[in-house]
């Protein structure tokens, strides 16, 4: 006999209970897309507070005034600092050392001279005519003192000509005290030869 299940079924209308994986499936979902929800709108406030920043530097930037147009002097301040530059380095360049001079001169008096005066002048250019170079002014070196002889004399004269810082050293006069006249005579004592030599200083930087 073909068996008969007697028990009353399940009403049609009751539903089934879904598994528990699927719920947490669906549950891990809802809590990915809300966390996803909430970055978004946290990131989309940043950007809209980054960009109305921009926009009031911006703003701030605009109302800036243009910086004003550079003053003529400050322009020419260049060009005035090289002019100066160059004439202080000509001024350097063009200076005497008087100390080096003074004791070159005094290595070569001979024992038996006796300086009396020694005028010195720096060489200053003068203007030169069309077509001439510029020249140092003459007799820009003079001394004058009080030897034994005309032999001194010359040597004195043939030394200072080797000094570096002289030029064009020549003889202005030379005679005898007991002869000469003018202030020679009360300076050097009687018999003595008094004598004056004349040349000019030589530019620094000049060729010997």
């Amino acid at each position: 006999m073909r068996a008969v299940n007697l028990l009353p079924g399940q009403d049609a209308g009751e539903s089934k209970t879904p598994p528990v994986p699927i719920l947490v499936a669906c549950l891990g979902t809802v809590v990915v897309v809300a966390v996803l929800a909430l970055m978004f709108l946290s990131a989309s406030s940043k950007v809209g507070q980054e960009r109305s920043a921009l926009q009031r530097l911006q703003a701030q930037y605009a109302a800036i005034p243009a910086p004003p147009p550079p003053s003529p002097v400050v322009s020419q301040l260049p060009q005035q600092r090289q002019t100066r530059t160059a004439a202080l380095a000509t001024a350097l360049g063009g200076r005497v050392a008087w100390d080096r001079l003074l004791r070159e001169v005094s290595q070569v008096v001979p024992s038996d001279v006796w300086l009396v005066t020694l005028n010195a002048q720096s060489p200053t250019a003068v203007a030169p005519t069309r077509g001439a170079a510029p020249a140092a002014p003459a007799n820009g070196f003079v001394v004058s003192g009080c030897t034994y002889s005309q032999e001194s004399v010359a040597r004195f004269l043939a030394r200072l000509s080797l000094v570096p810082d002289l030029s064009a050293m020549t003889l202005g006069k030379s005679s005898s005290s007991t002869t000469s006249s003018g202030s020679d005579t009360s300076t050097c004592p009687k018999g003595m030869v008094t004598f004056s030599l004349q040349g000019n200083v030589r530019a620094a930087g000049a060729a010997s």
